[in-house]
């Protein structure tokens, strides 16, 4: 899942249908910052969304909604690491989130880095159902390693017609992941959450085609570009985690100038 997405209003109730038990008092130290103030990522992603593209997206909401044109998804967030010997609300150095890259031959969102996810199936037993299915359908992790802390509000994306609930999730040691599916998955990858920490790897991003020329936070990393509504959700969780450090908001770069830069040398770690 990627692109813009903005979260609904607080009368969604997309967290009180879901059966799958949430125990957000497993993860370790390092993560309950994120997990206590999960109510605060939303606030966090729409901070740096301008006003006319909140009501843009608002306006597209209500509009697939008249329609009947949404689509409820969920993405998995899972950060691995360790669960002791460090500081109380201190990343260890090699914690990490899971990543994937889309095929580019896929229909929506071709060639971007995002949480693995999807579409719910008439099957799935609410969000966090839908996206434990699709983390083992892209990536083969074993899912009964996982601990699912909690889920975020609804996010709903435009070009896709997307509800999306990231699912927050937690695992010491997840086992192997690969690409499953060369038709859906380019790239998956366990990505340091140093490298999104470093404000080395920090640049806002614009389409060159979108006339609000809205920029929004990415982070440019040795295999891919994160952007767009993954962009958003990370940049959002290191801020309400305590997480983030100073980085150059003012580095302004062109989404397919700055695909351009992905696999240069540089800075980034």
């Amino acid at each position: 899942m990627n692109e813009r997405g903005v979260a609904l209003s607080a009368g969604d109730t997309s967290r009180s249908r879901e059966t799958v038990p949430l125990t957000p008092d497993t993860g370790p130290a390092w993560l309950q910052p994120l997990v206590d103030n999960i109510d605060n990522v939303p606030g966090a992603y729409r901070r740096r969304v301008p006003a006319d593209v909140l009501a843009m997206i608002t306006a597209a909401n209500a509009q697939a909604t008249l329609v009947g044109a949404k689509r409820d998804a969920a993405v998995l967030v899972l950060f691995c690491g360790p669960r002791t010997g460090v500081v109380s609300g201190a990343p260890p150095d090699d914690a990490d989130l899971l990543v994937t890259v889309r095929a580019s031959t896929l229909r929506h969102h071709a060639g971007q880095a995002a949480f693995p996810g999807g579409a719910a199936d008439p099957g799935d037993d609410g969000p966090v159902a839908t996206a434990l299915r699709e983390a083992r359908e892209e990536t083969g992790i074993d899912t009964d390693r996982l601990q699912v802390l909690a889920t975020l509000d609804k996010m709903f994306i435009p070009p896709s017609g997307f509800h999306v609930v990231p699912v927050l999730a937690y695992s010491p040691d997840p086992g192997p992941v690969q690409v499953v599916d060369e038709a859906e998955t380019a790239v998956v990858a366990r990505v340091p959450l140093r490298a999104f920490i470093n404000p080395d790897n920090r640049l806002m991003v614009f389409r060159s085609e979108n006339t609000s020329r809205f920029a929004g936070p990415a982070f440019l990393l040795n295999e891919m570009l994160v952007w767009g509504f993954t962009g958003q959700v990370i940049s959002a969780m290191l801020d309400v985690a305590g997480w983030n450090e100073p980085w150059d908001t003012t580095n302004i770069v062109e989404l397919d100038d700055a695909m351009a830069l992905v696999g240069s040398d540089g800075n980034r770690r």
